[in-house]
């Protein structure tokens, strides 16, 4: 596996690459990897002749007093996950790389119809760094797929909807959420877990599974099973941003005309903020 800093290295090995006809897939990440980063390896793999990862932790998509300082760097660890994984090349560009004119000068893309609900009400201006990251990225590496995982559900909404609405040529694909074997979501910040709150974190895709079998057993009361989920969380010791039912196409509240329901959630746990998402079709 090569590990590249500058762009201009990149662009040379991609050239090649595609001169010799060959498909790029895309895994860009920040890094701390998990096995959930593996899985979009794998399906990069799968649909790829060559991957590429990139790890970078991205300046813009941290507000004031959020973790951008603490946020977990293993990059030794990561090399090697990588290239256990059949990682062609990993980019690892430094801050000056990708914002040469400075992070406040920079650029920046975003998705208003969805950037500023969910998550994007309670981290202002998160969504914009994660398109402009993004968006840059794409335009360095040139990929024709990329692979995100559907556990940052809006995430993938929203690079989805910039990429259609930018016209930008790369398929857009979504991998399964990993989870530990009691359901835990896999996240870089479950580090930041102490054993206590440890054994408390899969209380929330339990409740995201009890609402969605009262869903599947016919409740539409979405206000009222959203404030249960709250409570729920509550309970559990946890302080949700907000555990919502949305369109599960749309991100909108739920219409007659809805088919499919996707559960969100945000909560807080210590010194984390756990994000978890699930699914449902609706009869």
């Amino acid at each position: 596996m090569q590990t590249i800093e500058r762009i201009a290295a990149l662009r040379e090995q991609v050239r090649d690459w595609r001169a010799a006809g060959e498909r790029i897939g895309f895994v860009p990440t920040m890094g701390s990897l998990h096995a959930g980063h593996m899985s979009l390896l794998s399906a990069a793999r799968f649909r790829a002749d060559r991957v590429i990862a990139s790890v970078f932790v991205n300046p813009l998509q941290f507000g004031p007093g959020e973790d951008f300082e603490r946020y977990p760097r293993t990059p030794d660890d990561d090399r090697l996950l990588l290239e256990d994984a059949g990682c062609d090349l990993l980019f690892l560009p430094a801050v000056e790389e990708i914002y040469p004119q400075g992070r406040q000068s920079a650029t920046t893309v975003s998705v208003p119809s969805l950037s500023g609900i969910l998550c994007g009400q309670y981290r202002p201006g998160h969504f914009d760094g994660v398109a402009t990251v993004v968006a840059k990225l794409f335009g360095i590496v040139q990929p024709d797929l990329a692979v995100f995982g559907e556990k940052d559900y809006q995430q993938l909404a929203i690079i989805r909807r910039m990429t259609a609405d930018l016209d930008i040529p790369v398929e857009i694909a979504g991998a399964p959420t990993v989870r530990s074997p009691d359901g835990l979501a896999m996240s870089s910040r479950n580090r930041y877990l102490s054993d206590t709150e440890r054994a408390l974190a899969p209380r929330i895709y339990a409740t995201l599974r009890a609402v969605a079998a009262r869903v599947a057993g016919g409740e539409r009361d979405y206000p009222a099973l959203a404030a249960w989920g709250v409570s729920e969380l509550q309970a559990a010791q946890m302080r949700p941003d907000y555990f919502e039912l949305r369109d599960a196409q749309t991100l909108l509240e739920p219409t007659a005309g809805s088919r499919e329901l996707v559960i969100l959630t945000a909560a807080r746990l210590g010194k984390a903020r756990l994000i978890d998402n699930l699914r449902v079709a609706l009869r």
